[in-house]
């Protein structure tokens, strides 16, 4: 059994209300020109934040891993596996953060959600559009009657905590 509708049709793009023009869209391997440096240059405050939990940005990291790491979430989006949403600026010329939608690791929940931004925009308007944003996106937009914002309902690790799904 699927974690989603056999029907289900993710949105293809989505302008983020209050966030100045910006958009979310599904990722591809083609980001990663623009993927990487975000990535990179906000790794430590990244790595404080998903680090334990998925182990992710590795200091050492590679353009050629994170070229891999988003092929593979272009691959399971198109499977409807999960999802890895980018937050592009309005010119589409820089990528300013990203949202997970991800099936439950944890019992309690029927998705698992987070999000970042790169450091220049933390604490700021655009933070906190993604942050009122995304919570309704979900209930309006995604068949799911037990989201779990990570980082948002709980800490990442109050999550680590949580019993893994049997």
């Amino acid at each position: 059994m699927s974690w989603l509708p056999r029907d289900f049709v993710h949105p293809p793009h989505v302008d983020v209300p209050g966030g100045a023009g910006h958009r979310l869209r599904p990722i591809s391997g083609a980001d990663a020109p623009l993927d990487y440096p975000a990535v990179m240059g906000s790794r430590e405050r990244l790595w404080s934040v998903f680090g334990p939990a998925w182990g992710w940005p590795p200091a050492t990291m590679t353009y050629e891993a994170n070229l891999a790491d988003l092929e593979r979430h272009a691959a399971e989006i198109e499977a409807h596996e999960s999802f890895n949403y980018t937050l592009e600026n309005p010119e589409r010329t820089a990528l300013r953060g990203c949202v997970y939608i991800d099936p439950p690791e944890k019992e309690g929940a029927d998705a698992e959600i987070s999000w970042w931004v790169v450091d220049e925009e933390a604490g700021g308007p655009l933070e906190r559009a993604l942050d009122a944003f995304v919570p309704r996106w979900i209930a309006e937009d995604w068949p799911f009657q037990r989201p779990r914002f990570i980082g948002r309902d709980l800490t990442w690790e109050e999550w680590l905590k949580l019993p893994d799904l049997a």
